[in-house]
């Protein structure tokens, strides 16, 4: 770990019994050189215990020494064999007490649109556990039928690199195997960087498909026939009126 546990506890002990200068204080602990002088003024962490680095095995005296001594220099935290490791996550992801009940969906989404993940792949992805993926595949969970499958991305649930990685990963793995993808599995194992990059297919309006063979051209049997010539007077003149017309005026009259 490069950072020591309860920074802030160990940056008011260091304000307290030092004389480092802020921005050492704040480069050892990860905080900034302002948050440590709000510390020294009273400002920040009010009412927090000092926590001693060098009880606790993070620092040392002569290191304290070399930084008093130099205000340029940075201290190293002491090496703690018991910590290494420690950084890394294990398990299940940890998911916030206000997203939990928007696992299932979550689950339910990448079951139906992404098969083949795996149940530690999608566990990673959404931080759930092994039997409630099984039991929203075999459709056996308590509130199946209110679920509605949702993109776990969509919900804050995890990146959408993230999933692009897993799915990725699932195609290697199909690849070595040796099986056989359906031309929709392989759409659906496109990043979404390569997808994005794609150039948009055009699309036919549902209006007038079935109407792409449709032309405004001349037929073949049109083309033996002369071409017919239209003027003004001849679109807009309306045709004489005949002899009835005239006799029903001379009725109209009487």
């Amino acid at each position: 770990m490069n950072k020591p546990i309860m920074a802030k506890a160990t940056a008011v002990w260091l304000v307290d019994n030092t004389t480092l200068s802020f921005k050492q204080i704040g480069d050892f602990c990860g905080l900034h050189e302002l948050e440590v002088q709000g510390i020294a003024d009273g400002d920040v962490a009010q009412g927090v215990k000092g926590f001693d680095p060098i009880v606790n095995n993070q620092l040392t005296q002569d290191e304290i020494d070399r930084g008093e001594a130099n205000p340029a220099y940075t201290l190293k935290l002491k090496f703690n064999a018991a910590a290494v490791g420690e950084e890394k996550r294990r398990g299940p992801r940890y998911t916030p007490l206000s997203k939990r009940q928007d696992r299932p969906a979550s689950i339910l989404w990448l079951v139906k649109f992404h098969p083949e993940l795996s149940d530690g792949q999608i566990s990673k992805l959404v931080g759930t556990t092994k039997p409630t993926i099984q039991t929203i595949r075999e459709r056996t969970h308590w509130n199946i039928n209110n679920i509605q499958p949702i993109d776990p991305v969509a919900l804050g649930l995890c990146k959408q690199s993230e999933l692009d990685a897993a799915v990725q990963k699932a195609n290697a793995k199909k690849a070595r195997d040796g099986e056989v993808m359906t031309d929709d599995e392989r759409m659906r194992l496109v990043s979404t960087e390569q997808s994005l990059g794609m150039d948009p297919e055009p699309r036919m309006p549902t209006a007038i498909s079935g109407l792409e063979t449709f032309s405004l051209g001349r037929s073949d049997e049109d083309e033996d026939k002369p071409a017919r010539e239209y003027d003004a007077e001849s679109l807009f003149n309306l045709p004489a009126g005949g002899d009835d017309d005239d006799e029903d005026d001379e009725d109209d009259r009487r």
